[in-house]
This record gives C-alpha cells, structure tokens and sequence, in this order.
C-alpha cells in the first residue's frame, strides 16, 4: 500500500526530500537507486500531468549533470528544484526524521 500513501502524498503535492526520494523509489524499475527518463516519466505521469514524456526529458536536462542517463542521489537536488519550479510540487529540504 506505499503507492497508496505516495499517492495521498502527491495531492497534496507538498513533501520533505525523503518523501520526494521514497516516491519516486517506486518507479525505479530496475531497483539500482537511480532514476532513468523512462522511471521519471511514469512518476510524472502518475501525477496526471500532460506531455509527461516532455517534462521527463526536461527534467534529465536539467538534473543529469554528468549526461550519464540517469539521476543518481548526488544530483537528486537538481530534480527537486526542477519539481519545485515545473511540476507545482514543493518539496522542503527538512525531513522530520533528521
């Protein structure tokens, strides 16, 4: 049930870092840690959002510094600051287990 509540989560569309990290855990389809275009653009279209292809691919621009095709934890906080700014989410850095 952890779709679940990531879902719950996301109409809020207000969550720490960790949270943002969890959920999109989710789409990690082969499990390695790192999110690839195609985990992004099923996190994005699980929001319900248009063109998720396009915004996924936006996103890789701006989060993928090392061009390597995908986003590994070190540049995890590119794709939050790109989800705070284009996707209407907003994601604090303060975690309450921290």
């Amino acid at each position: 049930m952890a779709f679940m509540h990531s879902h719950v989560l996301l109409a809020q569309k207000e969550m720490s870092a960790g949270e943002f990290r969890a959920w999109l855990r989710q789409f990690d389809a082969d499990g390695d840690g790192r999110i690839s275009r195609e985990d992004l653009q099923r996190a994005i279209h699980s929001l319900h959002a248009w063109f998720a292809w396009w915004k996924a691919r936006q996103a890789m621009k701006a989060a993928d510094v090392n061009r390597n095709g995908v986003i590994e934890e070190a540049e995890m906080s590119r794709l939050i600051a790109y989800a705070n700014q284009h996707l209407h989410m907003k994601i604090y850095e303060y975690d309450s287990a921290s």
